[in-house]
């Protein structure tokens, strides 16, 4: 069974009963052709049901919130909030289209609470904007968040994630519209390692990461891997969950002791979203530094 400092991987999803792409928010989103695909819903289905199988099958626990008429998006369960150490910060979302989302994502938190699943629950304060872990990141080799602004979350979001669970954020603003959040754009693995595609990010932003991880650890993602979103992946111990990954990052991957799995989500990518997006981890732990091995602590 796979387990994160002693409990097992617990994950919040949302069947995609409601799922369709009929607006658009990013580039990825094409409503007129996703009505002309007569079995888009069903595939979606299908590759939901395999991703949320997968999970089962290396041990994980997953927390359902119910889907809801109306709302598409409801099944990117990673915008939903930020959390860490039993503690969840909701999320607000920039596009109206999304908005009715926050209701009913809060009552699923405080349902979590409720069962003890959950310690507390904190909304963010009215005039900011923050995606959820969509746009927030944890990195529990480097006791950081690395967080996106730019294309749907604010950079001064960084100060309530910084109060709310009191850990570093690295606030990184998102350059190329396709990489809208920053889990479509880079990913912490569970080695040391920090998965990311370079042009996702500013120069500066491409400094910072630099800054922070060792060359020896950063793994860019070449652009057609990119467009997988191979960088929306779940980890599981050394399992690596995404939708496609292309011969040479696998080979790399395989290398630094990383098992890839893959499991088709093209109707998911056609929203814009793929593994990551569709789960978001409830039992993620911080480790004080103190308490992490020397070699451990060096980013």
């Amino acid at each position: 069974m796979t387990r994160l400092n002693g409990s097992t991987a617990r994950f919040l999803m949302c069947r995609p009963e409601h799922f369709a792409v009929n607006y658009t928010i990013n580039p990825w989103m094409d409503p007129k052709r996703w009505a002309r695909d007569a079995d888009a819903h069903a595939a979606a289905e299908r590759e939901w049901q395999a991703l949320y199988g997968k999970l089962l099958k290396l041990g994980a626990a997953v927390e359902l919130v119910p889907p809801v008429p109306g709302l598409p998006d409801l099944v990117f369960t990673a915008n939903a909030a930020v959390v860490l150490d039993g503690k969840a910060l909701l999320a607000r979302f920039l596009h109206p289209e999304r908005q009715r989302e926050e209701e009913h994502f809060e009552a699923a938190f405080r349902a979590l609470q409720a069962r003890g699943l959950i310690d507390s629950v904190r909304k963010l304060p009215k005039d900011l904007v923050l995606e959820g872990a969509g746009d927030c990141v944890w990195d529990a080799g480097r006791n950081l968040f690395w967080m996106g602004y730019g294309p749907r979350s604010d950079a001064s979001a960084a100060h309530a994630v910084e109060e709310m669970f009191g850990q570093d954020v690295v606030a990184l603003e998102l350059a190329d519209p396709r990489f809208y959040h920053m889990d479509t754009a880079l990913a912490p693995l569970p080695g040391g390692e920090v998965l990311y595609l370079p042009r996702a990010f500013t120069a500066a932003g491409r400094a910072a990461i630099h800054e922070r991880v060792a060359a020896e650890e950063r793994i860019e993602i070449a652009i057609e891997d990119g467009c997988r979103l191979a960088a929306n992946a779940v980890a599981l111990g050394n399992t690596l969950i995404m939708s496609g990954c292309g011969q040479h990052l696998r080979a790399e991957l395989a290398a630094r002791g990383y098992d890839v799995m893959t499991t088709p989500l093209s109707s998911f990518l056609r929203s814009g979203g793929s593994a990551f997006c569709l789960t978001l981890r409830l039992d993620r732990r911080s480790v004080p530094l103190a308490s992490v091995a020397p070699e451990a602590a060096v980013a």
